[in-house]
């Protein structure tokens, strides 16, 4: 009887951890990056918004957008349920005035601003733009912690050139002051340069609040340009990214929101086989 009873709890034991495992890796809402229907808004805002809808975003990451009032626009979100947690704001005039930023993301009911590009010549990224980004930043975020918004760098690859025993985007970090500064990781532009997002996610942890989900096409060779075709954007989990350990390690940091982001031509065909992707992803 006693080894029947053992029996028992052993096979309870190991259809919970069956269970267990068989968690959904991906518990957050669907999220995106406008960015993403660049070619798509002039023909249509409104459209546009039922499109992204439809594929079951909940989130997006944007801004105001020419051809609509930015209150009006605010307006057409509320109506489909869609949230936008975070805006894109232009380095020289953040740095310049955070106002403007401000208003608009009051607007739109933002928590978040990210900084996408810090401007740098051709020649490449150097120390002396990394100082003056830390500087600009921690002005920028006090201002905006004042507000209720959170200012987030977004990397975008140029700054992993190296430095002393890391690289620029190490010093913008540790530089910067964590309560007035945040990071969005795109893991393409983690990839690209030869980083390891996972890893880089372990490393500043708390840093990262927000990520942009995207994939590199398999035998493409980066560097520290920032800059790489469109088609080399691909669906996620179908090119070289490891998505699963970025996404256990985005969570491991607590990242608070995931946009996709598809800067190919075939975006429409690949956002739903990302989202499938995604979806389909157990612990």
């Amino acid at each position: 009887m006693k080894g029947k009873k053992l029996c028992l709890m052993l096979m309870s034991a190991l259809l919970s951890s069956a269970a267990f495992a068989q968690k959904p890796l991906y518990t957050k809402p669907i999220g995106l990056q406008a960015y993403t229907f660049r070619g798509s808004w002039p023909t249509g805002i409104e459209a546009t918004l039922d499109t992204i809808k439809s594929l079951g975003v909940t989130e997006m990451e944007g801004g105001p957008i020419k051809g609509m009032e930015t209150a009006e626009l605010r307006r057409q979100l509320d109506k489909r349920g869609i949230k936008m947690v975070s805006i894109g704001a232009d380095y020289n005039e953040l740095a310049k005035s955070a106002e403007q930023t401000i208003k608009n993301a009051k607007i739109l009911g933002a928590k978040y601003v990210m900084v996408a590009w810090i401007p740098h010549d051709k020649s490449g990224f150097t120390l002396e733009n990394a100082k003056k980004a830390v500087a600009d930043f921690n002005r920028a975020g006090k201002t905006l912690k004042e507000n209720g918004i959170k200012l987030t760098y977004h990397n975008h690859g140029y700054e992993f050139v190296p430095y002393q025993d890391g690289t620029l985007f190490d010093y913008i970090v540790k530089n910067t002051k964590p309560e007035y500064v945040s990071f969005e990781m795109d893991i393409l532009w983690t990839a690209f340069p030869g980083q390891d997002p996972a890893a880089l996610l372990n490393k500043y942890g708390k840093r990262w609040k927000l990520m942009h989900l995207k994939d590199l096409k398999k035998g493409v060779k980066g560097d520290l340009t920032g800059n790489t075709p469109t088609t080399n954007d691909v669906a996620l989990g179908t090119g070289s990214i490891n998505i699963p350990a970025v996404l256990k390690a985005a969570k491991k940091a607590g990242v608070e929101h995931y946009f996709i982001e598809d800067e190919s031509p075939s975006y429409l065909k690949q956002i739903p086989v990302t989202i499938k992707y995604i979806k389909s992803l157990k612990e």
